[in-house]
C-alpha cells in the first residue's frame, strides 16, 4: 500500500513523465467491484513498471448535468467523502490519482481530444482498463473501438472488465450501495463494500447542547448529499484511543434543536470522556436503531438518547467491542 499517492488536479502532470496503467471512474464507496478493478491495475502496473493510476471526476458528471439542468433530484447521493475515497484508492495500491474537474470544458471535449490530452499527454498511458460500456467525450461519443484504434496508433493497450457480481450473481455497484445505505441496511452495505460502512472526519465544535443534557458528543461533518439514512446508529470510533471506542450516533439535521438543515454526525461515546476537538476519527456504523425524530421538548429528547445509549450497550454486550 502507498499511503500518500500523488494527487493531480490538472493534467499534464507537473512532476512526472512516468508511463501509467490507468482506470477511469467515479469510485464512490470503492466497493468490491471497484476493488477488483484496482487489483488488476495495481497488478499490471507492478509487472510492467507502470504507475497505477485512477482518473476520477469532481463533481460526479451526473451531478454536474443535473445541476445545469435544474434537476437537483437527479444528483446522486454520496457514499464516501473525498478523503475516504482517496484513502481507499491508496489502500488498494493506487499511486496516482487524477481529480479531473468536470465542467463545461470537459463536457465539450471531443472523444479524440479526451484520449490525446488526458490519457496520452496527460498521463503517458500505456495500459487502460475500463468497463465494457465505458463512454467518454462530448455527448458520450467515444467508445471502446476508438480507444483500441488510438491505442494501436499511439502504443497503449486497452482492456475491458465486465460488471463484478457477488456470489449470488448480483451486480455490485455504487447505486446498490446507495440503496442499502438509504434504507439503513448495514449488512447489505457491508456485503457490497467488503467492510463495515464508515465516515471519517475531523471533530468540529457543535452547539454543546449534548454536554448540558449529560450526553456530550463528538461532531463531524458528513459528505454533501450523504447516502446514509438519517437516524440513530450503534457505532465505534477509531483513532482516538489505542482501541476503538463504543458509542451511539445521530446522523441527520437535528430537528429538535436546530433548524439550519445542515446534516451532522453526532457521536456520544459510552462511558468515556475524551477531548477530541480537531482530531481525525473514523466512525464505523454497526447497527441502525431508529429514525431521527423531532421531540416536543428537551426532557423527551434526553429520555430518547438515554434509551438509545442503553440499546447500544446491549449491542456491545452481545457482540463485544
Amino acid at each position: 500500500m502507498n499511503s500518500s499517492p500523488r494527487i493531480y488536479r490538472s493534467l499534464p502532470r507537473f512532476d512526472s513523465s512516468r508511463p501509467s496503467a490507468v482506470t477511469i471512474g467515479n469510485f464512490d464507496g470503492v466497493h468490491r467491484g471497484h476493488q477488483a478493478i484496482l487489483a488488476r491495475v495495481a497488478d499490471h502496473a507492478r509487472k510492467h513498471g507502470l504507475a497505477p493510476t485512477v482518473m476520477t471526476f469532481e463533481p460526479h458528471p451526473r451531478a454536474y448535468f443535473a445541476a445545469k439542468g435544474h434537476r437537483p433530484e437527479l444528483i446522486p447521493t454520496q457514499v464516501s467523502s473525498l478523503r475516504d475515497k482517496m484513502w481507499s484508492l491508496a489502500h488498494h495500491g493506487i499511486e496516482q490519482i487524477v481529480l479531473e474537474r468536470f465542467n463545461q470544458r470537459l463536457a465539450d471535449m471531443s472523444a479524440q481530444a479526451f484520449i490525446e490530452q488526458l490519457l496520452l499527454r496527460g498521463l503517458n498511458t500505456r495500459w487502460l482498463l475500463v468497463g465494457e460500456d465505458f463512454r467518454y467525450g462530448h455527448k458520450r461519443g467515444g467508445d471502446i473501438e476508438l480507444l483500441r484504434s488510438m491505442g494501436a496508433r499511439h502504443g497503449f493497450q486497452v482492456e475491458t472488465i465486465s460488471d463484478v457480481a457477488d456470489e449470488h450473481g448480483h451486480r455490485i455497484s455504487s447505486s446498490e450501495v446507495r440503496t442499502a445505505l438509504a434504507v439503513g441496511d448495514l449488512r447489505r452495505a457491508e456485503h457490497l463494500l467488503g467492510h463495515t460502512y464508515h465516515i471519517s472526519g475531523h471533530v468540529v465544535h457543535g452547539q454543546k447542547l449534548g454536554r448540558s443534557l449529560g450526553f456530550p458528543t463528538l461532531n463531524l461533518r458528513v459528505p454533501p448529499l450523504c447516502a446514509v439514512r438519517s437516524g440513530i446508529y450503534v457505532v465505534r470510533a477509531h483513532g482516538l484511543a489505542e482501541t476503538p471506542l463504543p458509542g451511539v450516533a445521530s446522523l441527520g439535521v437535528r430537528p429538535t434543536v436546530a433548524g439550519d438543515g445542515q446534516v451532522m454526525l453526532e457521536v456520544h461515546l459510552l462511558d468515556c470522556r475524551i477531548d477530541a476537538y480537531g482530531k481525525l476519527t473514523r466512525i464505523e456504523f454497526l447497527e441502525f436503531l431508529r429514525d431521527e425524530e423531532k421531540f416536543p421538548d428537551l426532557p423527551t429528547l434526553t429520555a430518547a438518547i438515554d434509551k438509545d445509549a442503553r440499546s447500544a450497550r446491549d449491542y456491545f454486550a452481545v457482540h463485544g467491542l
